[in-house]
C-alpha cells in the first residue's frame, strides 16, 4: 500500500496538465479582456464618428 502510495506522489504528469489548463485559461481571460476593451474603444469611436456626420449632415 506504502509503494502505491509513493509511486502516486511521484507521478506529475497529472500535475503538468493542471498547469497547462491554468496557463490555457490565463491565456482566454487576457483575450477577453483584450476583446472587450478593444469593442469598447470601437463602439466609442464609432459613436463619435455618427455624432460628427449628424452634426455635419444638417
Amino acid at each position: 500500500m506504502t509503494k502505491i502510495f509513493a509511486r502516486l506522489m511521484k507521478d506529475e504528469s497529472g500535475a503538468t496538465a493542471i498547469e497547462y489548463g491554468l496557463i490555457a485559461a490565463l491565456i482566454s481571460v487576457a483575450l477577453i479582456t483584450g476583446a472587450t476593451a478593444l469593442g469598447g474603444s470601437l463602439n466609442n469611436q464609432f459613436q463619435n464618428l455618427s455624432s460628427y456626420l449628424d452634426v455635419e449632415a444638417k
